[in-house]
């Protein structure tokens, strides 16, 4: 059986990998420290014999014993409220977490895949957003410690490709959404959920005519896996091109949900990306991937989950 380390493996992406991973045959060491991600997300692995969890931070050295033929690095702080309250973390797990599992991988012979971002791409001045698109980052404002940290992060993955001859992948991912976000965590989709269920003003920065595009997590975890299993060393783009304004999506949500809830509009942070698309010719191309699920779909499941949450809490 292949093994595989995961880091951030408790976050929201990196459970609903887990789950996959473990349905697909592999035997996977999920490491986190808890910072943004919780052992709620991955309670239910823990009965399977094949599950491993390790509380660790990642910028520190890592040692495993045995083969591995996989190491996936998905730690990081991830939504603007995590990486705005985390700034050194963000590029500690970016730079020397990168460095720490790269090690790693060289030493074991292992693949390699970083979880990057599209907020590589920045406020970008081409849309929708190619790979060979370099981007438009301000390296010094507030969102700079995650739009850096994934920079740097990818520039050290490819040195070691080239240098060192390792197996490497890079997904882009874009925005994803579905069950297991955390409420708090500052993204458009989860607040809007929660302030509509419970009946409160759902807050849009600006104007809201700022554009996203929103993939359902089951999609982002088959576009992930694909890129694993495949011979690209290239970076891929993981996303939905589905676009919307967050206007829009604020009324779909309030409809979806029966709120009653008005939307009330606060200042546009700094640096916010205007528009955000993938363009997804790549991973079409080399993966055979493309998304499936449309986002009222995938809203009604994100919603009913949120249901359930609070329901489980008594609310």
């Amino acid at each position: 059986m292949k093994r595989i380390l995961l880091t951030g493996g408790a976050g929201f992406i990196g459970s609903h990998l887990s789950e996959r991973l473990l349905k697909k045959g592999f035997v996977v060491f999920c490491i986190d420290n808890l910072l943004t991600g919780s052992k709620a997300n991955i309670e239910a692995l823990f009965p399977n014999d094949n599950f491993g969890f390790i509380d660790h931070d990642v910028t520190n050295f890592v040692e495993m014993h045995g083969d591995l033929d996989y190491v996936l690095h998905f730690a990081s702080p991830a939504s603007p409220i995590d990486y705005l309250k985390f700034p050194i973390k963000t590029l500690k797990v970016g730079s020397l977490g990168t460095h720490k599992t790269l090690g790693l991988a060289k030493a074991k012979g292992a693949k390699y895949m970083l979880a990057s971002t599209s907020e590589v791409y920045g406020d970008p001045l081409v849309h929708p957003q190619p790979e060979d698109y370099w981007g438009n980052v301000n390296p010094i404002g507030p969102r700079g410690v995650y739009d850096e940290a994934k920079r740097f992060a990818e520039a050290l993955t490819l040195a070691y490709h080239r240098t060192h001859g390792i197996d490497t992948k890079i997904a882009r991912i874009f925005n994803t959404y579905g069950p297991r976000m955390r409420p708090d965590d500052g993204r458009a989709i989860p607040a809007f959920i929660s302030q509509a269920l419970d009946g409160r003003p759902i807050t849009v920065f600006g104007d809201g005519s700022q554009t996203r595009s929103f993939c359902f997590i089951d999609d982002t975890i088959d576009g992930l896996v694909a890129l694993m299993e495949s011979n690209t060393n290239e970076p891929v783009n993981v996303g939905n091109r589905t676009e919307m304004s967050i206007l829009e999506l604020a009324k779909l949500i309030i409809r979806l949900t029966k709120s009653r809830s008005k939307v009330v509009h606060k200042p546009l942070p700094q640096n916010d990306p205007k528009v955000r698309q993938p363009d997804l010719s790549r991973a079409k191309k080399m993966l055979k991937w493309e998304p499936r699920i449309g986002l009222d779909e995938g809203l009604k499941i994100t919603i009913e989950w949120f249901k359930g949450r609070k329901r489980g809490k008594g609310v």
